[in-house]
């Protein structure tokens, strides 16, 4: 049996599953749901965490197939110049604790750091987005 059939079957299981533990739900009522008296709440949310479990496990298991299959020197190129980015936004990143709060406290500095890490990388890789359409562009009309 192919890997569809099964993930069809998988999907066909966990449908019917969810739809009989959503009437359940509908048929306690709200007030019911509300007090905890019924546990229908609690089964259909590990419905959706075995379906977000079993959506993880197959984007790893694509995800990793593909590297493999294409050209790994470049794949390891790509993810070494984007941890580059986040390198370089770390050393350029200030941490300042006085400044900013986080639930009603001031945030620590290494808290202030990685935000600030994070702001950096991300105008780093707009920066790079837009020059590289503005590339494009530019290419496609001088052709």
């Amino acid at each position: 049996m192919g890997l569809h059939k099964i993930l069809k079957i998988l999907a066909l299981l966990l449908s019917v599953a969810g739809i009989i533990f959503l009437v359940m739900i509908i048929a306690t009522g709200d007030d019911a749901i509300k007090a905890g008296d019924d546990g229908s709440v609690d089964l259909l949310a590990y419905v959706a965490y075995a379906v977000l479990f079993i959506i993880l496990v197959m984007v790893l298991i694509f995800v990793l197939k593909g590297l493999f299959s294409g050209s790994i020197k470049k794949t390891l190129i790509s993810v070494g110049l984007f941890l580059g980015i986040f390198v370089v936004a770390y050393f350029l990143a200030s941490g300042d604790g006085n400044t900013y709060f986080y639930n009603n406290q001031p945030a620590t500095e290494t808290e202030s750091h990685w935000v600030g890490t994070g702001l950096i990388a991300f105008y780093i890789f707009a920066l790079a987005a837009i020059g590289s359409m503005l590339f494009a562009g530019a290419r496609k009309l001088t052709r």
